[in-house]
């Protein structure tokens, strides 16, 4: 390795951000995203690389890097210098691919939808939201925008209503069940919930109400109130929300808010039919098109810490291999010994990944770097939070471990 890059190497920080390699000629061939820089670059150079990486390595010269406040906004400046520069060696970026966002059309009836990248027409005056660099979390704010407010997500206004009408998700342009001055009020309350400014839209809606009764439309007015009230729950379910997550944070002094969790959990009979699953929570809640089903590989062995590491290794080399986001914080069913098989793995792939494990016995919670356990109040927050992840993956573990089971005795 080149004097000066070893140099370079060394001073990184410690902090999330995106580096840039480059090749002799200056050019560059690989843009890459890390929680933190000093560790991601220096794994480049000190563990067993596969061939293609090996090729990239061979071929740097030189590094530059760009801090970001967290990992997420790595993942998004990531995105748009890979679009930008289209680096030989992000072949997994290259197929145009990029983070969805939240669109407001600008007409007469705007449409609310998702969309994959900006208008670049000249004049358009589209309002948009994000990106969004997990998909959950944009379905879920489109999906309580439509239940609280409705609108149009129709390309062309139809002849008649369509079930979202039906289903009074859609003020119903389309049957002149609303005019336009009242639909363009409504893409205005939409943008001042998108946006979070919860106390003036709910204000402007109690004005709004008050209107309505005093003229008597007291159908109008009942309306609006289920829409404060709808309001006021989703405001205070998302307080507590960041409230359990805040308070896990600072039990297990985490440098992120974990809105990722992943569960990992074993099942098996006398090693037999040996099942791993792999649970995902986003922002508290069960995220389950990201679920993982592993079919344990090793035979005959009843070893629960080695079922563990094969588990682990296979789901945390996949997304290394892929570049794709590591989760806030990993969570796994067992004690110290459990703790300790999951460490071993992560240290293997040159990963730092926050690391917890529960035990069943008192539901003591054993983190890397404490010699004792935390013991947790009973009903807080941060532990109603750790018991669902833990049951969870227990429950999907023991369903995929039964599945096999029953195939078997069929098979038979």
């Amino acid at each position: 390795m080149d004097i000066n890059l070893k140099e370079k190497i060394a001073k990184l920080p410690d902090a999330p951000g995106v580096y840039i390699y480059k090749d002799a000629e200056g050019k560059i061939i690989y843009i890459g995203k890390a929680k933190s820089l000093k560790k991601r670059v220096s794994s480049y150079f000190t563990r067993f690389l596969s061939a293609k990486t090996q090729a990239l390595v061979a071929k740097i010269a030189d590094l530059e890097y760009i801090l970001t406040p967290s990992e997420t906004k790595a993942e998004l400046l990531e995105s748009v210098l890979i679009k930008s520069k289209q680096p030989h060696y992000n072949v997994i970026s290259k197929d145009d691919k990029s983070f969805p966002l939240l669109r407001i059309t600008n007409e007469d009836f705007p449409i609310v939808a998702v969309c994959r990248r900006k208008i670049a027409k000249p004049g358009d005056k589209s309002f948009y939201y994000g990106p969004f660099t997990d998909s959950v979390s944009l379905r879920q704010a489109l999906k309580v925008t439509r239940r609280i407010f409705g609108f149009r997500s129709c390309k062309t206004l139809p002849d008649k209503p369509c079930l979202y009408f039906r289903l009074k998700l859609c003020p119903g342009p389309c049957a002149n069940k609303i005019s336009r001055q009242q639909y363009q009020a409504l893409i205005k309350e939409i943008k001042l919930f998108l946006g979070s400014k919860y106390e003036e839209l709910i204000n402007l809606l109690t004005e709004k109400m008050k209107n309505y009764a005093m003229e008597r439309n007291f159908e109008e007015a009942a309306k609006i109130r289920d829409q404060i009230s709808a309001l006021s729950v989703f405001r205070q379910s998302r307080q507590e929300f960041f409230g359990g997550l805040e308070h896990l944070q600072d039990i297990l002094k985490l440098k992120n808010l974990p809105q990722r969790i992943e569960g990992f959990d074993i099942a098996n009979l006398s090693g037999k039919e040996a099942t791993g699953a792999m649970v995902s929570f986003w922002q508290g809640k069960s995220d389950k098109n990201n679920y993982r089903r592993f079919r344990v590989k090793l035979e005959k062995i009843i070893d629960d810490y080695a079922m563990l590491r094969e588990i682990v290794f296979r789901r945390y080399r996949r997304l290394k291999q892929e570049n794709r986001a590591l989760p806030d914080l990993i969570l796994i069913d067992g004690g110290k010994g459990h703790l300790a098989a999951a460490l071993g793995v992560l240290r293997e792939l040159g990963l730092d990944i926050p690391l917890i494990s529960i035990a069943k016995e008192f539901e003591h919670i054993y983190a890397v770097g404490k010699t004792q356990p935390i013991k947790l109040k009973e009903g807080s927050p941060a532990l109603n939070l750790i018991r669902r992840v833990r049951d969870e993956a227990h429950r999907f573990a023991q369903a995929y471990h039964h599945l096999l089971r029953r195939k078997k005795i069929i098979g038979k």
